[in-house]
């Protein structure tokens, strides 16, 4: 599928069919696309949690507003990330560039770092939000549907999931064969009303 086409045909599809099974070799080619996503110092922050026990699912659901593309979606995944990756080897980031080039960005990488919580946060759900588009992109161009999710206790499923104290949770994304079609586009804003030019 061409690019413009997956972007405007992905749609948030809230239907699926609970006995379509997604291929590994499917899911892994989404998620190796995922992993192409930009990252500030390719820091890489993203965890992909893939929810696979159905008992686990069903406990999302219940504390996800009995959304059911929670439980009936052949793929439901909890994207997480990792705050403090800037700070755990992160000289693995940078071993494929020319030494000069890793010594530099791995040497800034503390000093931007250290100490700006509120940074660490923001970078790690940048880097979720980034990954997140090209799932949902991957995943139309292969003939999936998909539906990001933020209606769910977060502190409950970050607790389901185990997440580890020094990670963030982000949105959900369910991906499947849909079976019924999305509402109609609710409207997007002109770009007159979007787009500044310099200055606001």
């Amino acid at each position: 599928m061409d690019t413009f086409d997956a972007i405007y045909a992905r749609r948030a599809v809230k239907q699926y069919d609970p006995e379509h099974e997604m291929p590994e070799a499917d899911l892994t080619k989404i998620l190796e696309a995922a992993i192409q996503s930009p990252t500030s110092f390719n820091i890489q922050h993203w965890r992909f949690v893939v929810v696979k026990d159905p008992d686990l699912r069903a406990q999302i659901r219940a504390n996800g507003n009995d959304q059911a593309q929670m439980t009936d979606a052949s793929v439901l995944i909890a994207m997480t990330a990792d705050m403090n990756a800037w700070q755990k080897s992160p000289e693995r980031y940078w071993r494929d560039a020319p030494q000069e080039v890793a010594d530099l960005l791995v040497g800034w990488m503390g000093p931007f770092h250290e100490g700006r919580e509120w940074l660490q946060r923001d970078e790690a759900q940048r880097s979720i939000g980034m990954a997140m588009q090209t799932i949902m992109l991957a995943a139309k161009d292969m003939g999936y549907d998909s539906c990001p999710m933020i209606g769910f206790d977060i502190e409950k499923v970050a607790e389901l999931i185990n997440l580890p104290d020094d990670h963030v949770m982000g949105p959900l994304i369910a991906i499947g064969k849909g079976t019924k079609q999305p509402w109609p586009k609710p409207g997007q804003l002109p770009l007159s009303e979007v787009v500044i030019t310099n200055r606001f």
